[in-house]
């Protein structure tokens, strides 16, 4: 590695909106989140899938159709 040409890379602290708080390296000290791993619909099984169908169910749903 070349010297001089790298960032610096310091402890920092990662905060969600939650107060989840996380530690890590990073070139920048303190960051602010909105979501993280703990809060994010995803990774707590929270999140829902709208599966209303395409034209075909929409047509068969309006004329009666089995």
């Amino acid at each position: 590695m070349k010297s001089g040409i790298h960032p610096e890379f310091k402890d920092a602290t990662i905060t969600c909106a939650c107060g989840n708080v996380i530690k890590t390296k990073s070139t920048k000290e303190d960051m602010k989140v909105d979501v993280c791993s703990k809060c994010h619909p995803y990774w707590t099984g929270n999140l829902k899938q709208n599966t209303s169908g395409g034209r075909a169910d929409k047509f068969k749903k309006k004329y009666g159709i089995q």
